[in-house]
C-alpha cells in the first residue's frame, strides 16, 4: 500500500518573508512562468504566488504577518531537513551564468556527479540551495 498519486510531479510550497526579492528570483532568474496569484485561505493570510516548473507549481508563500523564523544557512551541510530541491534542465550554464549575472551566490558551480550527469546549486535570496541537474550525451 502507499499513496497512489494523481499528478506525475510534486508541487513544493516556499514560504518567505522577502516577496519581492524571492518574485524576482524565481520568475527572472530561473525563469520559471508565473501563472497566477491567490490569497492564502488558511491562518497565516497573505498571497501565493504561482510559478510553472514542468509539470510541478513552485508556491511561493509571502504571510499577511512575517515570520520571526529563519531558515537555516548553510546549504547542504547547515542543517537536516528540506535543504534543497532539483530541477532537470537543458542549459545548465546559461541559468548559471543568469544567477552570477543577477548577484545570486552559486555555491556549487557546475560539476560532474557520475558519467553524463552534471549539477550546479544556486541560493535563493532567502538561502535556499536549488539544484539544476543536466544529462549530456556520453
Amino acid at each position: 500500500m502507499g499513496i497512489k498519486t494523481t499528478k506525475d510531479s510534486i508541487d513544493l510550497g516556499i514560504v518567505t518573508n522577502n516577496g519581492p526579492a524571492m518574485f524576482a528570483f524565481y520568475r527572472d532568474v530561473l525563469g520559471l512562468e508565473h501563472t497566477g496569484d491567490m490569497p492564502m485561505p488558511v491562518s497565516v493570510g497573505g498571497t501565493m504566488h504561482r510559478f510553472a516548473c514542468g509539470t510541478t507549481v513552485v508556491k511561493l508563500v509571502v504571510p499577511a504577518k512575517a515570520s520571526p523564523n529563519k531558515p537555516a544557512p548553510g546549504g547542504l551541510a547547515g542543517g537536516t531537513g528540506y535543504r534543497y530541491w532539483t530541477v532537470s534542465v537543458s542549459n545548465l550554464d546559461e541559468i548559471v551564468a543568469t544567477a552570477k549575472q543577477a548577484g545570486r551566490r552559486v555555491p556549487i558551480p557546475r560539476t560532474n556527479v557520475r558519467p553524463g550527469v552534471d549539477i550546479a546549486m544556486i541560493e535563493d535570496p532567502d538561502g535556499n540551495w536549488v539544484e539544476l541537474l543536466e544529462l549530456r550525451a556520453s
